[in-house]
């Protein structure tokens, strides 16, 4: 899978000192994924069985034993996973997931 963009996951981290413990999960998360090759949300769920399958090619990722959110969209017939969200779980209960 190709992941757009880790920029984004970085940025998360970077700018926020208190995140920072977010880095290493974050990034087994991503290394993951780009050896992933996931067709549909089955697949997604084959390798991640805590994943949350949401309408419309969302998924919702938790990370870092369930401290931190990943929110994707996932093009699947073009393998290529859009990063939309990473924050807490009260971050993530402040957004819509559908939306962002």
């Amino acid at each position: 899978m190709r992941v757009i963009a880790l920029s984004t996951l970085k940025k998360f981290w970077d700018e926020t000192p208190a995140f920072m413990d977010a880095r290493e999960p974050t990034l087994a998360w991503y290394r993951h994924v780009l050896k992933a090759d996931w067709a549909s949300p089955a697949d997604v769920k084959r390798d991640f069985a805590n994943a949350s399958i949401l309408k419309g090619g969302r998924v919702v990722f938790n990370i870092a034993g369930n401290k931190y959110r990943i929110v994707v969209w996932i093009n699947y017939p073009y393998r290529v996973v859009y990063v939309r969200f990473i924050g807490t779980h009260a971050q993530y209960d402040a957004i819509d997931a559908q939306t962002v």
